[in-house]
């Protein structure tokens, strides 16, 4: 099997049918419920969100809901396109600024965080936890660098319709512990 390119095909057509799924259904919120009770998790000092691009499924209801707990919140910021991304404390009321990547995050005077939960946007998913992400790696380095220091819980957030047979896996690719749809709440065992 050709990993890369099996990706590449699979990429294009699941951010197809990621849009069409998030024009036909309102998915966050219905996820969030799907975490009912939230004590199916373990308690979580500090929750990582992502700052939704295009059609990723919203994790702010998620967020909420686990914040509820007394959990921190954290947004990622990326600083350098090939590094792994940095957490920074975010309580909603600091304007959120572009990173290295565009995307929205908390300033970097915002103190630093290590989140003991990572919530993951994702093109597709498995039943092993295999997670198809954009393709620059970046998620993959920074669970990785996470793992190396302590014990780290990998949500995804994402539509069901995203869940493939089987998703091309390569040596570096990092495993979801579990998968949040509007539909189920899966967990993946070693």
């Amino acid at each position: 099997m050709n990993a890369p390119a099996d990706k590449a095909a699979l990429r294009n057509r699941l951010r197809a049918l990621r849009r069409e799924e998030a024009e036909r259904r309102p998915g966050a919120a219905k996820a969030a419920a799907r975490l009912a009770p939230v004590d199916r998790l373990p308690a979580f000092a500090c929750v990582a969100a992502y700052h939704p691009m295009g059609s990723e499924m919203d994790p702010e209801p998620l967020v909420r809901r686990l914040a509820q707990t007394g959990a921190m919140v954290a947004l990622p910021v990326g600083v350098d396109r090939h590094a792994p991304l940095q957490y920074r404390l975010w309580d909603g009321s600091d304007p959120l600024t572009p990173d290295a990547f565009g995307v929205l995050c908390p300033p970097l005077s915002a103190p630093a965080m290590r989140p003991d939960l990572v919530i993951v946007p994702l093109l597709a998913f498995d039943r092993t936890g295999a997670r198809l992400g954009q393709g620059g790696g970046t998620f993959d380095r920074t669970l990785q660098n996470l793992r190396a220091s302590g014990r780290v819980f990998v949500l995804g957030l994402a539509y069901s319709a995203q869940e493939v047979e089987a998703v091309p896996r390569e040596p570096h690719d990092e495993r979801l512990d579990a998968v949040l749809t509007e539909a189920a709440y899966l967990e993946f065992g070693d």
